[in-house]
């Protein structure tokens, strides 16, 4: 029975291979800044369709296996477990999509393909919640409104995230220079494996670039 650190996988660019526990490793950190950051993070899709084609050839093993067999429970288990991360990560986006489906089309808007957050389906989902939001709006209330206040005006009914809030982080290398919010324009360094509360804006570029990680 093969496990994840076994499992060898084609990075995509022909260039070399990563193992499925490296991949597992990314998903969980790519979940735990979904979870703690205010904005929604450039999607993960490559990781988490990869996650679950690792998915689908671990249960084809477990099948193979006994029932009594106690293999077959400890890799049901750590199936379970990672199919939590996949879904509570893809849950935590669709939330803020919902919560700040203005601003995030609005920001998604002046982005290219390349640079796109959202995923084409959570794009589309987002474009249609907004959709519905505006038709439920004007069939409850603006109907009921003087003429001059029927108007569905997006941008007065946009939620932003909060990025003034405060985050735990664990740095992963070390970083100079980092600017905290103020009047005095402080700066401050991160040793690596050092942990800080901090301002979210101050640090955010660098959850992106995967230089510090939340926590």
């Amino acid at each position: 029975m093969e496990n994840l650190e076994d499992n060898l996988l084609d990075d995509g660019d022909g260039v070399g291979e990563v193992t499925a526990q490296t991949v597992l490793q990314e998903i969980e950190n790519a979940w735990m800044n979904e979870r703690f950051a205010p904005e929604i993070l450039p999607h993960q899709s490559d990781l988490v369709d990869c996650m679950l084609q690792q998915i689908a050839h671990m249960e084809e093993n477990i099948k193979r296996l006994d029932k009594n067999d106690l293999r077959a429970l400890v890799h049901r288990m750590e199936l379970d477990r990672i199919k939590y991360i996949i879904s509570s990560y893809l849950r935590a986006r669709l939330e803020k999509i919902e919560r700040y489906t203005i601003h995030i089309l609005s920001e998604e808007a002046s982005r290219s393909p390349e640079e796109a957050y959202l995923t084409p389906g959570e794009s589309h989902f987002a474009k249609e919640y907004l959709a519905n939001l505006e038709t439920f709006f004007k069939t409850v209330a603006l109907q009921h409104m003087p003429p001059n206040f029927q108007r569905f005006e997006a941008n007065k009914f946009t939620i932003k995230p909060n990025l003034q809030a405060h985050v735990f982080l664990r740095a992963n290398q070390s970083v100079t220079g980092i600017v905290l919010p103020g009047m005095l324009n402080e700066e401050i360094d991160f040793e690596e494996g050092s942990q800080h509360i901090i301002q979210y804006n101050a640090i955010a570029h660098l959850v992106k670039s995967g230089v510090v990680q939340l926590i």
